[in-house]
């Protein structure tokens, strides 16, 4: 039984990658399958349409004669209280940011797609696409997995009128005009320091084999935020979907990559389909680390904010002012939230402000 159980988890890898490789081969002009991944067919995984991304800008609109290369805005979210008033949040400044940009602006639309599988009382406030969650266990408990499947179903499903997407989250709030940061057929992305492909070569290897390229090949990107062609995003989303899926069937790997696996499954999924990525260190920052905004674009809260009275940063240990997005997984954060003391960097001071300003201006906040 334990010689069963070891032999059988490096066989389903191997035999993965090689359909996967195999469909790099055959699958050229194949359509997007929306097959879905779960109880139906034990071969969905398998249903993988690796199509190589034809190089070049794709085609653009024109604006008075002015070339424009719109972007639309799509971010994943549940229907939690945790998710629900980020993605509030994110809206109200997306929809002021967009207003503020002018004419020439390449925001276009914005779509939250709610992998809960119902409508919520959101719909009228934030523009949704309801997408079906993974069959119950599925996801074993890592809820991100939702992320890829999510899009697979808007791609399919929806008529998406620009030609660029940026793939963003709940827990962004954007605090300029983004302008397409994707050209010559290539995306563009946020690198992260802990992505590594160079150090996990030997698990990656299963999912991006050798005849594929260098590992480096791999970017150190997750999927957000990312902007990347419409229609070469409707290539790469089968794929993560799929290497998110065996990723996290294949015990080395989910060890390997933890809570950023599904991360590790789109950089390869990108790879696989030739799509390399402009990486813009200035695409976001990160507060605390990040201590002010400067020319960046977007603010991302996912780290707490631990601060002493004197305004030194106490990370690690709760300090006697605090903003930690998780202190409100069951209710949102309260309207005028007290501002952090003195000395505390302007990065945080900024993320305070901006929420504090959509919670007062968001109707209904707290309902």
């Amino acid at each position: 039984m334990g010689c069963g159980g070891t032999l059988f988890y490096p066989l389903l890898i191997t035999l993965s990658v090689a359909l996967i490789t195999y469909n790099i081969i055959i699958s050229a002009n194949a359509p997007l399958k929306q097959g879905f991944p779960g109880r139906s067919s034990s071969s969905d995984i398998s249903i993988d349409p690796v199509i190589e991304l034809p190089r070049g800008g794709g085609s653009r609109n024109r604006n008075n004669g002015k070339r424009t290369r719109l972007f639309h805005t799509a971010v994943t979210a549940s229907d939690s209280v945790y998710n629900t008033w980020q993605c509030r949040v994110m809206y109200y400044w997306f929809k002021k940011v967009q207003a503020s940009a002018g004419p020439g602006s390449e925001m276009g639309g914005f779509t939250r797609i709610l992998h809960s599988g119902k409508p919520d009382q959101y719909m009228d406030e934030i523009p949704t696409f309801v997408a079906q969650p993974l069959p119950s266990g599925m996801d074993q408990g890592y809820v991100v997995l939702n992320r890829p499947w999510a899009f697979v179903q808007w791609l399919q499903q929806t008529d998406i009128k620009e030609d660029y997407i940026l793939m963003s989250e709940p827990d962004h709030i954007i605090v300029k005009p983004i302008p397409n940061l994707a050209k010559d057929g290539l995306g563009a992305a946020f690198p992260f320091f802990y992505i590594e492909p160079k150090k996990y070569e030997k698990v990656l290897r299963k999912y991006y084999p050798e005849e594929r390229g260098p590992v480096t090949n791999i970017d150190p990107i997750g999927n957000s935020p990312v902007i990347v062609g419409k229609d070469a995003l409707k290539k790469i989303a089968p794929t993560w979907m799929n290497v998110s899926l065996a990723m996290k069937k294949d015990p080395e790997a989910d060890k390997a990559f933890g809570w950023v696996l599904e991360m590790y499954a789109y950089a390869v999924s990108s790879a696989l389909h030739g799509v390399s990525n402009i990486l813009h260190k200035d695409f976001m920052i990160q507060p605390p680390w990040d201590i002010e905004v400067g020319d960046k674009y977007i603010i991302h809260y996912t780290y707490g904010c631990d601060y002493d009275m004197k305004g030194k940063l106490t990370y690690g240990k709760i300090g006697q002012w605090r903003f930690d997005k998780r202190s409100y997984d069951s209710t949102p954060p309260p309207r005028n939230l007290t501002m952090p003391p003195p000395g505390v960097s302007q990065s945080v001071v900024t993320l305070v402000k901006m929420i504090n300003e959509a919670t007062a201006n968001i109707p209904n906040w707290g309902s």
